[in-house]
Protein backbone atom coordinates (compact mmCIF):
# COMPACT_ATOMS: atom_id res chain seq x y z
CA UNK A 1 0.00 0.00 0.00
CA UNK A 2 2.60 2.99 0.65
CA UNK A 3 4.07 3.28 -2.94
CA UNK A 4 0.27 4.23 -4.00
CA UNK A 5 -0.31 6.39 -0.93
CA UNK A 6 2.96 7.92 -1.54
CA UNK A 7 2.24 8.56 -5.15
CA UNK A 8 -1.37 10.50 -3.81
CA UNK A 9 0.32 12.63 -1.77
CA UNK A 10 3.33 13.51 -4.08
CA UNK A 11 0.37 13.89 -6.86
CA UNK A 12 -1.06 16.68 -4.42
CA UNK A 13 1.97 18.45 -3.55
CA UNK A 14 2.63 18.99 -7.20
CA UNK A 15 -0.25 19.93 -8.63
CA UNK A 16 -0.25 22.82 -5.67
CA UNK A 17 3.13 24.32 -6.05
CA UNK A 18 2.66 24.15 -10.02
CA UNK A 19 -0.28 26.12 -9.95
CA UNK A 20 1.73 29.06 -7.80
CA UNK A 21 4.90 28.66 -10.03
CA UNK A 22 3.96 26.66 -13.19
CA UNK A 23 7.18 26.98 -15.48
CA UNK A 24 8.65 30.53 -14.96
CA UNK A 25 9.41 32.54 -18.14
CA UNK A 26 12.86 32.88 -16.57
CA UNK A 27 14.07 29.64 -16.33
CA UNK A 28 12.11 28.80 -19.77
CA UNK A 29 14.69 31.46 -21.62
CA UNK A 30 17.47 29.25 -19.65
CA UNK A 31 16.19 25.86 -20.05
CA UNK A 32 13.61 24.90 -22.51
CA UNK A 33 10.52 22.76 -21.38
CA UNK A 34 11.49 18.95 -21.21
CA UNK A 35 8.86 18.43 -23.26
CA UNK A 36 10.42 20.18 -26.13
CA UNK A 37 13.45 17.80 -25.44
CA UNK A 38 10.52 14.49 -25.88
CA UNK A 39 9.39 16.48 -29.17
CA UNK A 40 13.02 16.88 -30.46
CA UNK A 41 13.56 13.00 -29.99
CA UNK A 42 10.07 11.67 -31.43
CA UNK A 43 10.82 14.15 -34.56
CA UNK A 44 14.54 12.53 -34.70
CA UNK A 45 13.02 9.15 -34.41
CA UNK A 46 10.19 9.79 -37.53
CA UNK A 47 13.27 11.62 -39.70
CA UNK A 48 15.33 8.55 -39.38
CA UNK A 49 12.74 5.68 -39.42
CA UNK A 50 9.71 7.13 -41.65
CA UNK A 51 10.65 6.82 -45.02
CA UNK A 52 8.14 6.70 -48.36
CA UNK A 53 10.22 3.58 -49.32
CA UNK A 54 9.05 1.45 -46.56
CA UNK A 55 5.58 -1.05 -46.36
CA UNK A 56 3.10 -0.37 -44.65
CA UNK A 57 3.99 -3.04 -42.06
CA UNK A 58 7.40 -1.87 -41.77
CA UNK A 59 6.56 1.91 -41.20
CA UNK A 60 4.36 0.80 -38.26
CA UNK A 61 6.71 -1.37 -36.95
CA UNK A 62 9.21 1.43 -36.67
CA UNK A 63 6.88 3.84 -35.08
CA UNK A 64 6.13 1.31 -32.81
CA UNK A 65 9.69 1.08 -32.06
CA UNK A 66 9.61 4.96 -31.57
CA UNK A 67 7.16 5.21 -29.26
CA UNK A 68 8.62 2.25 -27.05
CA UNK A 69 11.86 3.87 -26.98
CA UNK A 70 10.94 7.32 -26.54
CA UNK A 71 8.26 6.35 -23.52
CA UNK A 72 11.42 4.27 -22.07
CA UNK A 73 13.56 6.59 -21.70
CA UNK A 74 11.47 9.50 -19.85
CA UNK A 75 10.05 6.03 -17.33
CA UNK A 76 13.83 5.38 -16.93
CA UNK A 77 14.52 9.87 -16.63
CA UNK A 78 11.10 9.40 -13.93
CA UNK A 79 13.10 6.60 -11.96
CA UNK A 80 16.13 8.54 -11.70
CA UNK A 81 13.88 11.34 -10.38
CA UNK A 82 11.83 9.75 -7.86
CA UNK A 83 15.21 9.23 -6.09
CA UNK A 84 15.41 12.76 -5.50
CA UNK A 85 14.63 14.75 -1.90
CA UNK A 86 10.86 14.84 -1.12
CA UNK A 87 11.11 18.50 -2.68
CA UNK A 88 13.22 18.17 -5.67
CA UNK A 89 10.56 15.15 -6.96
CA UNK A 90 7.89 17.66 -6.23
CA UNK A 91 9.59 20.06 -8.79
CA UNK A 92 10.34 17.55 -10.83
CA UNK A 93 6.61 16.34 -10.79
CA UNK A 94 5.10 19.64 -11.71
CA UNK A 95 7.12 19.47 -15.33
CA UNK A 96 4.47 17.21 -16.20
CA UNK A 97 1.44 19.65 -15.02
CA UNK A 98 0.06 22.29 -17.01
CA UNK A 99 -2.48 23.60 -14.67
CA UNK A 100 -0.90 27.00 -14.61
CA UNK A 101 0.08 27.59 -18.28
CA UNK A 102 -3.24 26.34 -19.70
CA UNK A 103 -4.98 28.67 -17.16
CA UNK A 104 -2.51 31.64 -18.72
CA UNK A 105 -3.15 31.17 -22.09
CA UNK A 106 -6.58 30.70 -22.17
CA UNK A 107 -6.72 34.22 -19.96
CA UNK A 108 -5.12 35.99 -22.41
CA UNK A 109 -7.47 35.26 -25.05
CA UNK A 110 -10.31 36.15 -22.94
CA UNK A 111 -8.53 39.50 -22.12
CA UNK A 112 -7.95 40.35 -25.73
CA UNK A 113 -11.61 39.75 -26.57
CA UNK A 114 -12.84 41.35 -23.49
CA UNK A 115 -10.85 44.42 -25.06
CA UNK A 116 -11.96 44.02 -28.38
CA UNK A 117 -8.74 43.33 -29.62
CA UNK A 118 -9.72 40.39 -31.97
CA UNK A 119 -5.90 40.35 -33.84
CA UNK A 120 -4.57 39.70 -30.24
CA UNK A 121 -7.04 37.28 -29.57
CA UNK A 122 -6.23 35.34 -32.60
CA UNK A 123 -2.68 35.34 -32.11
CA UNK A 124 -3.35 34.36 -28.62
CA UNK A 125 -5.34 31.45 -29.40
CA UNK A 126 -3.21 30.50 -32.05
CA UNK A 127 -0.72 29.97 -29.56
CA UNK A 128 -2.87 26.42 -28.16
CA UNK A 129 -4.86 25.38 -30.71
CA UNK A 130 -3.84 24.51 -34.65
CA UNK A 131 -6.72 25.39 -36.47
CA UNK A 132 -5.99 28.28 -39.02
CA UNK A 133 -6.81 31.81 -36.85
CA UNK A 134 -6.68 34.17 -38.96
CA UNK A 135 -10.18 34.18 -40.30
CA UNK A 136 -12.11 33.58 -36.95
CA UNK A 137 -14.50 36.05 -35.86
CA UNK A 138 -14.98 37.01 -31.97
CA UNK A 139 -16.97 33.62 -31.48
CA UNK A 140 -14.80 31.51 -33.24
CA UNK A 141 -12.06 32.68 -31.01
CA UNK A 142 -13.98 32.03 -27.97
CA UNK A 143 -14.86 28.29 -29.43
CA UNK A 144 -11.20 27.37 -30.42
CA UNK A 145 -10.45 28.50 -26.37
CA UNK A 146 -13.01 26.88 -24.45
CA UNK A 147 -12.22 23.47 -26.58
CA UNK A 148 -8.86 23.57 -25.98
CA UNK A 149 -9.37 24.84 -22.23
CA UNK A 150 -11.89 21.44 -21.82
CA UNK A 151 -9.57 18.79 -23.76
CA UNK A 152 -6.50 19.73 -22.39
CA UNK A 153 -7.80 19.87 -18.87
CA UNK A 154 -7.27 16.31 -19.13
CA UNK A 155 -3.99 16.08 -21.71
CA UNK A 156 -2.71 18.89 -19.34
CA UNK A 157 -3.90 18.07 -15.76
CA UNK A 158 -6.08 15.12 -15.16
CA UNK A 159 -4.37 12.78 -17.23
CA UNK A 160 -0.74 13.65 -16.16
CA UNK A 161 -2.00 13.62 -12.37
CA UNK A 162 -3.71 10.06 -12.55
CA UNK A 163 -0.72 8.38 -14.12
CA UNK A 164 1.54 10.15 -11.84
CA UNK A 165 -0.64 8.98 -8.94
CA UNK A 166 -0.70 5.51 -10.75
CA UNK A 167 2.87 4.81 -11.50
CA UNK A 168 4.98 7.80 -9.80
CA UNK A 169 6.97 9.53 -11.75
CA UNK A 170 7.67 6.89 -14.28
CA UNK A 171 4.26 6.92 -14.70
CA UNK A 172 3.98 10.69 -15.32
CA UNK A 173 6.93 10.77 -17.72
CA UNK A 174 6.03 8.00 -19.85
CA UNK A 175 2.36 9.38 -20.43
CA UNK A 176 3.93 12.70 -21.13
CA UNK A 177 6.20 11.24 -23.73
CA UNK A 178 3.38 8.95 -25.18
CA UNK A 179 0.90 12.11 -25.26
CA UNK A 180 3.93 14.41 -27.11
CA UNK A 181 4.32 11.52 -30.14
CA UNK A 182 0.23 11.83 -30.37
CA UNK A 183 0.67 15.36 -30.88
CA UNK A 184 3.45 15.30 -33.16
CA UNK A 185 3.02 12.13 -35.29
CA UNK A 186 -0.42 10.66 -34.27
CA UNK A 187 -2.22 11.64 -37.58
CA UNK A 188 -4.32 10.16 -40.02
CA UNK A 189 -2.89 12.43 -43.02
CA UNK A 190 -0.59 9.80 -45.05
CA UNK A 191 2.44 10.82 -43.64
CA UNK A 192 1.90 9.39 -40.13
CA UNK A 193 -1.20 7.20 -40.99
CA UNK A 194 1.11 3.86 -40.46
CA UNK A 195 4.11 5.28 -38.64
CA UNK A 196 1.80 7.56 -36.17
CA UNK A 197 -0.32 4.32 -35.80
CA UNK A 198 1.29 3.18 -32.18
CA UNK A 199 1.44 6.72 -31.00
CA UNK A 200 -2.49 7.27 -31.63
CA UNK A 201 -3.31 3.81 -30.34
CA UNK A 202 -1.42 3.77 -27.21
CA UNK A 203 -2.14 7.79 -26.13
CA UNK A 204 -6.19 6.33 -26.67
CA UNK A 205 -5.65 3.87 -24.20
CA UNK A 206 -3.78 5.79 -21.41
CA UNK A 207 -6.44 8.45 -21.92
CA UNK A 208 -9.32 6.21 -21.77
CA UNK A 209 -10.36 6.68 -17.74
CA UNK A 210 -8.82 10.43 -17.10
CA UNK A 211 -10.40 11.37 -20.23
CA UNK A 212 -13.99 10.29 -18.63
CA UNK A 213 -13.15 11.55 -15.24
CA UNK A 214 -11.96 14.92 -16.21
CA UNK A 215 -15.58 15.29 -18.35
CA UNK A 216 -17.14 13.88 -14.57
CA UNK A 217 -14.86 16.48 -12.84
CA UNK A 218 -16.77 19.64 -15.31
CA UNK A 219 -19.94 18.64 -14.92
CA UNK A 220 -20.08 18.63 -11.14
CA UNK A 221 -17.72 22.05 -12.00
CA UNK A 222 -20.15 23.39 -13.78
CA UNK A 223 -23.38 22.37 -12.34
CA UNK A 224 -24.80 20.71 -14.94
CA UNK A 225 -23.73 19.36 -18.73
CA UNK A 226 -24.10 15.46 -17.86
CA UNK A 227 -26.96 14.82 -20.64
CA UNK A 228 -24.74 16.69 -23.28
CA UNK A 229 -21.84 14.53 -21.93
CA UNK A 230 -22.86 11.17 -22.07
CA UNK A 231 -25.60 11.84 -25.38
CA UNK A 232 -22.63 13.82 -27.89
CA UNK A 233 -19.22 12.90 -25.94
CA UNK A 234 -18.99 9.62 -28.60
CA UNK A 235 -19.41 11.47 -31.59
CA UNK A 236 -16.01 13.06 -31.41
CA UNK A 237 -13.59 11.61 -33.79
CA UNK A 238 -11.48 10.62 -30.56
CA UNK A 239 -12.66 8.07 -28.33
CA UNK A 240 -11.62 10.32 -25.43
CA UNK A 241 -11.36 14.01 -25.79
CA UNK A 242 -15.55 14.26 -26.46
CA UNK A 243 -15.89 13.75 -22.86
CA UNK A 244 -14.35 16.89 -21.63
CA UNK A 245 -15.31 19.00 -24.67
CA UNK A 246 -18.99 17.74 -24.26
CA UNK A 247 -19.31 18.07 -20.43
CA UNK A 248 -18.30 22.01 -21.44
CA UNK A 249 -20.20 22.73 -23.98
CA UNK A 250 -23.49 20.96 -21.30
CA UNK A 251 -22.00 22.69 -18.27
CA UNK A 252 -22.12 26.60 -20.84
CA UNK A 253 -25.15 25.42 -22.22
CA UNK A 254 -23.39 27.03 -25.83
CA UNK A 255 -22.82 24.89 -29.04
CA UNK A 256 -19.29 23.46 -29.41
CA UNK A 257 -17.32 21.61 -32.56
CA UNK A 258 -18.54 22.40 -36.22
CA UNK A 259 -16.28 23.18 -38.94
CA UNK A 260 -12.68 24.59 -38.86
CA UNK A 261 -9.99 25.08 -41.58
CA UNK A 262 -6.67 23.48 -41.27
CA UNK A 263 -3.82 24.52 -43.31
CA UNK A 264 -6.57 26.33 -45.57
CA UNK A 265 -8.61 22.58 -45.75
CA UNK A 266 -12.16 22.91 -44.39
CA UNK A 267 -12.44 20.05 -41.99
CA UNK A 268 -16.31 19.30 -41.12
CA UNK A 269 -16.43 18.25 -37.10
CA UNK A 270 -19.45 17.14 -35.03
CA UNK A 271 -21.25 19.17 -32.92
CA UNK A 272 -21.21 19.31 -29.30
CA UNK A 273 -24.46 20.83 -27.66
CA UNK A 274 -27.74 22.48 -28.48
CA UNK A 275 -27.06 26.13 -26.87
CA UNK A 276 -25.62 29.44 -29.39
CA UNK A 277 -22.19 29.69 -30.04
CA UNK A 278 -19.96 31.31 -27.11
CA UNK A 279 -18.88 34.38 -26.38
CA UNK A 280 -16.35 36.11 -24.43
CA UNK A 281 -18.71 35.56 -21.12
CA UNK A 282 -18.66 32.02 -21.96
CA UNK A 283 -14.91 32.05 -22.28
CA UNK A 284 -14.77 33.43 -18.70
CA UNK A 285 -17.12 31.00 -17.31
CA UNK A 286 -15.27 28.42 -18.76
CA UNK A 287 -12.40 29.21 -16.92
CA UNK A 288 -14.30 29.87 -13.38
CA UNK A 289 -15.23 26.27 -14.32
CA UNK A 290 -12.20 24.75 -15.20
CA UNK A 291 -10.73 26.29 -11.58
CA UNK A 292 -13.27 24.63 -9.55
CA UNK A 293 -12.83 21.34 -11.60
CA UNK A 294 -9.00 21.47 -10.57
CA UNK A 295 -10.26 22.42 -7.63
CA UNK A 296 -12.34 18.90 -7.19
CA UNK A 297 -9.33 16.76 -8.66
CA UNK A 298 -6.94 18.33 -5.95
CA UNK A 299 -9.82 17.45 -3.12
CA UNK A 300 -9.77 13.78 -4.44
CA UNK A 301 -6.13 13.43 -3.81
CA UNK A 302 -5.97 14.61 -0.68
CA UNK A 303 -8.88 12.57 -0.24
CA UNK A 304 -6.43 9.62 -0.81
CA UNK A 305 -3.61 11.04 0.33
CA UNK A 306 -5.97 11.18 3.94
CA UNK A 307 -6.96 8.11 3.62
CA UNK A 308 -3.67 6.27 2.75
CA UNK A 309 -2.13 8.08 5.39
CA UNK A 310 -4.52 6.72 7.81
CA UNK A 311 -4.52 2.91 6.58
CA UNK A 312 -0.63 2.88 6.67
CA UNK A 313 -0.62 4.22 10.30
CA UNK A 314 -2.99 1.59 11.18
Amino acid sequence: MRAPLAHATLTLAALAVEAVVGYPDRLHRRLPHPVVGLGALISEGERRLNRSDRSPRASRLSGIATVAATAGVAALAGLAASRLPGPASVLAATLGLAQRSLCDHVSAVAKALEADDLPAARAAVGMIVGRDTAGLDASGVATAAIESLAESFNDGVVAPAFWLALAGLPGLYAYKAVNTADSLIGHREPRWKDFGWAAARTDDLMNLAPARFAGVLIAMAGGGGWKTMLRDARRHASPNAGWPEAAMAGALGVRLGGPVAYDGVMTDRPVFGDGPAPTVADLKQALNIYVRATGLLWAAFATLSFRGGREWRR
